[in-house]
């Protein structure tokens, strides 16, 4: 099992340090800025949506260009080998891809080269919020990002680390399998004595 970062609805807090933290993380590196986590909120619970590392990875089996491959235990996207068809993004069943890009520094805004002056005052101040998977931009080229675990620090995820609440952690296949095990002796634990009269006598007819 790949390891992966989990969050805890019921100690998340909504602050959004993680997405800055793990943006920051990344600028250092020379990477795209765009968080690989998100903070959403369902009723009054808020918690970060973030690569779940899946052992069979639907985004890594629809990229054309095997930018996305399993190694060192976790599942790696490969950002300059990317050609931004979106398609990973699209698959994940967890909604942790996202698309992201940048104009070069010397590229003019679109419609400084484009639209005659007199017509910019028409020209709408914000344009409307579209779907990541849906927007285009003139000279932009998107590539997708993911959460990568910080493999590149020691210190390992920067959102764990940060996080105020302690709402983030890292789940290991031995974590993961013990909680399991727990889980299911509360459960058995939980049931009625008349359940275990009833399996005594399914065990011994």
């Amino acid at each position: 099992m790949n390891r992966f970062v989990i969050a805890d609805p019921q100690l998340c807090i909504g602050c959004n340090t993680c997405m800055a933290a793990c943006s920051e993380a990344h600028k250092q590196q020379g990477l795209q800025t765009h968080p690989r986590l998100t903070v959403v909120k369902i009723g009054e619970l808020t918690a970060p949506m973030l690569c779940r590392q899946c052992d069979d990875a639907p985004c890594a089996r629809v990229c054309p260009v095997n930018a996305i491959t399993h190694e060192n235990d976790m599942i790696v996207l490969n950002e300059s080998l990317c050609i931004g068809c979106k398609l990973c993004g699209l698959v994940c069943p967890f909604g942790a891809i996202t698309p992201s890009g940048s104009k070069p520094v010397d590229m003019p805004d679109f419609f400084e080269q484009y639209v005659p002056k007199e017509m910019l005052l028409d020209v709408p101040d914000s344009l409307p919020t579209m779907n990541p998977f849906l927007a285009w931009n003139a000279g932009i080229r998107n590539v997708a990002v993911k959460c990568d675990m910080c493999d590149f620090s020691e210190d390992g995820p920067a959102c764990v680390k940060v996080c105020p609440t302690d709402a983030l952690h890292i789940v290991e296949e031995n974590q993961l399998e013990s909680e399991s095990a727990k889980r299911r002796t509360a459960s058995v634990d939980a049931m009625p004595p008349e359940f275990d009269v009833i399996v005594s006598r399914q065990e011994n007819p």
